[in-house]
């Protein structure tokens, strides 16, 4: 169940960094997304907290910001247009390799 709730904090990590971009524009403070945001970050420390009684912390730590980085890169090319070039989507690919390498290799 562990991992379950590593999976999950790390998907609440998209959250806050798209909070933080549609919270913060030349337009001026939008409460609202600050206030995702803000629920996103909590929700998500919460999970890894829980998940690290069981996880080891080094793998939980790497896990969930891996699934972090990873998920924010993706949505950041489908709806931010961010750079979506050859060179990057390898070096995603490797932080995946790694999340799937540090759950094979987890005896938990």
């Amino acid at each position: 169940m562990a991992w379950v709730y590593l999976i999950i904090a790390g998907i609440f990590e998209w959250g806050w960094p798209v909070g933080l971009k549609l919270g913060w524009t030349d337009k001026g403070v939008n409460f609202s997304w600050l206030l995702f945001a803000i629920a996103c970050m909590t929700i998500s420390g919460t999970l890894l907290l829980i998940a690290q009684r069981t996880i080891p912390i080094g793998t939980a730590y790497a896990v969930w910001t891996g699934l972090g980085a990873v998920g924010t890169f993706l949505i950041g090319v489908m709806f931010f247009g961010d750079s979506a070039t050859l060179a990057r989507f390898f070096f995603i690919g490797l932080i995946v390799v790694g999340i799937v390498g540090l759950k094979l290799s987890s005896t938990h």
